[in-house]
């Protein structure tokens, strides 16, 4: 039997060569917590946390005496410990981040010892390869952002992307005005979202509905306050365009607030920061019994991109049909060397779609050198 001898922590960070903004805040560089657990044979499972990286670094370093001489199959039983030790601190937020990094590389660690994926650890898989959307389309101080915002969705288009997912947040009238923008350029066949990050009121976010309902959106993101559940039940009630939101949420207990409210049509948890594999299972099966679509917020590395690819692989969008709906995962385009560069594989899209790594675990590796030297950045 293997056990579990050391939990590493490490940030990985990157100047940007051009930073962008969104409603809430700007980017001038990219920064992620990555965990790697290590048994006593040498074997090892990477994972990572969703949030501030040096706080998750620190919620690491705060769970990491409590795994080694533990078996690494154990992921339930490890992840109540961990949970246990934290509750009276964090039920939500930066440390189950942290609990959510390490819940991914035991998964990980875990597929490698067994042999098997994920995803047939999670079930087996309903599909080889996963649908994805653009993510991209934040703000900068272009003179002209509509036209740019127009010509970079259409590059996405062009690329293979069949549904692509904007910024919204300026001011209503120049919303509107951008996403009419978009949907022009890419045509009425693809998809199209648009996420706020949470900049609106309620008034603004049904005045942004009525300007656009006529462009086809697929879901508004993060409309409100992640707090105003009544908000958000209100817009729902009142909207035309079906409503997303949870990244902001944590755990199974959120989402149950979430969902109690009748607040969304769609989930959006980050498998990196809500609880990892093993609480997601918990808030999709949740999910599904309030008829709620799951469609998970992604935004890091290659390893939080297969932490997606494997889980949407394995679940059903409702309602169950011979012919099912398919899920879409997030696939940020935003500059990410850490993504592209640290990690492998380099995902292709190819007919709107990624395939989903087959090897043990999650299929993915972090490049030793290129690590050493994004953790130079850091410093």
């Amino acid at each position: 039997m293997s056990t579990i001898v050391r939990v590493e922590a490490f940030v990985v960070a990157q100047k940007l060569r051009r930073s962008f903004h969104f409603s809430q805040w700007g980017y001038d560089h990219r920064a992620v917590c990555l965990v790697r657990v290590t048994t006593d044979d040498g074997r090892y499972g990477w994972g990572e946390g969703y949030g501030p990286a040096d706080v998750v670094r620190a919620g690491v370093e705060f769970f990491a005496p409590l795994l080694p001489g533990a078996d690494p199959l154990h992921t339930g039983a490890l992840w109540q410990r961990l949970h246990a030790r934290g509750h009276d601190f964090a039920r939500r937020g930066v440390l189950l981040a942290a609990l959510s990094a390490i819940d991914v590389a035991l998964w990980d660690l875990k597929g490698k010892i067994l042999g098997a994926p994920v995803q047939v650890l999670l079930g087996g898989p309903r599909r080889a390869a996963v649908s994805v959307y653009a993510t991209g389309m934040y703000f900068d101080d272009e003179p002209n952002l509509t036209a740019r915002l127009a010509a970079e969705a259409a590059g996405y288009v062009a690329q293979g992307f069949r549904a692509v997912k904007m910024k919204v947040g300026l001011g209503v009238a120049a919303d509107a005005a951008n996403v009419r923008a978009v949907r022009a350029a890419i045509g009425p066949a693809v998809k199209l979202m648009i996420d706020s990050n949470h900049a609106f009121s309620l008034r603004e976010a049904l005045d942004l509905v009525r300007r656009v309902e006529d462009c086809a959106i697929t879901w508004f993101e993060e409309p409100l306050s992640p707090d105003d559940y009544a908000g958000y039940r209100e817009l729902r009630r009142r909207s035309s365009i079906p409503i997303a939101a949870g990244e902001c949420e944590s755990g199974v207990a959120g989402f149950h607030q979430l969902f109690g409210a009748q607040a969304v049509d769609i989930a959006q948890p980050d498998i990196c920061a809500c609880g990892g594999f093993t609480e997601v299972q918990r808030i999709a099966a949740l999910a599904r019994a309030h008829g709620v679509d799951v469609t998970p917020h992604c935004w890091g590395t290659g390893i939080g991109f297969a932490v997606g690819l494997h889980f949407l692989s394995t679940i059903d969008m409702l309602p169950g049909r011979l012919r099912l709906p398919e899920p879409f995962l997030e696939m940020d385009r935003t500059e990410n060397a850490l993504r592209d560069e640290l990690t492998q594989p380099r995902y292709q899209v190819i007919d709107g779609r990624v395939t989903v790594p087959d090897a043990p675990g999650l299929g993915v590796e972090v490049d030793p050198g290129r690590l050493a030297e994004f953790r130079r950045t850091t410093s």
